[in-house]
């Protein structure tokens, strides 16, 4: 009597995905004190101590987010921070002692997301963590079909690019995010508050410089000087998209 066919193995089911974090600090103290923490909260986490050693990763290992400190051995912070940037999407919160005004707008400059200041809170880190995840991984949600054309410009909220020309317009997730919250809501102002509610999250209200340094960023990608600005401002009350 012939034995049966073997029955093809049943696939285990696969559990949650592990996000990734990339931490680029040289002092082991803080890289013990953030790599635990993580872990007890189901994080990975790769640490670099050098910047050439975090390129590498990036590049190798694909990570969901970097926490990165400004002093490094081998390279500027800020430095590094472009050139990040430049290659990828990835969201960055700069953790760092230097604590003025002036390092946090550089910093947002170079492409940051976020900014903290040693020493901070475990529980500060994860929200601020959790807060860039939202703007960098976010959910799908419906939007509008149709393209909003302003001359050029073509800013396809469902399929989260925008043109111009034909040519794409490269934004980082937190520039299309500020972006979006503009075009759906074109024409009305929006305070900085609640542009900071929407865009970064809750606790974020303060940080009007946020607000500030991403409008700079997406008028330098978005507008063409010697045409009508698309992003308007009121002065100490917030920003409205060009109406029609």
């Amino acid at each position: 009597m012939p034995e049966p066919s073997a029955r093809p193995p049943v696939p285990e089911p696969k559990g949650p995905s592990i996000t990734r974090t990339l931490l680029v600090e040289d002092d082991p103290n803080i890289v013990d004190m953030i790599r635990v923490n993580l872990a007890v909260r189901g994080f990975e986490t790769m640490v670099a101590t050098t910047g050439a050693r975090a390129l590498k990763l990036l590049e190798t290992e694909a990570p969901d987010i970097i926490l990165l400190d400004l002093m490094l051995p081998d390279v500027d912070g800020f430095d590094l921070c472009r050139q990040i940037r430049e290659t990828s999407p990835v969201g960055i919160i700069v953790v760092s002692a230097r604590g003025g005004e002036r390092d946090k707008v550089t910093a947002l400059n170079a492409g940051a997301d976020d900014y903290m200041t040693k020493p901070f809170g475990i529980e500060e880190l994860m929200a601020r963590i959790l807060a860039t995840l939202r703007r960098t991984r976010p959910a799908a949600v419906a939007q509008p079909t149709s393209p909003l054309t302003v001359g050029d410009l073509v800013v396809d909220l469902a399929g989260q690019q925008v043109t111009r020309g034909a040519l794409p317009v490269h934004l980082t997730p937190t520039e299309f995010a500020l972006l979006r919250e503009l075009v759906t809501n074109r024409g009305k102002l929006l305070t900085h508050a609640h542009l900071l509610r929407r865009v970064w999250g809750p606790g974020y209200e303060s940080e009007i410089e946020y607000v500030r340094v991403y409008v700079r960023r997406l008028r330098a990608k978005l507008e063409v000087d010697g045409s009508p600005p698309l992003i308007l401002t009121q002065p100490r009350v917030g920003y409205r998209f060009a109406p029609e």
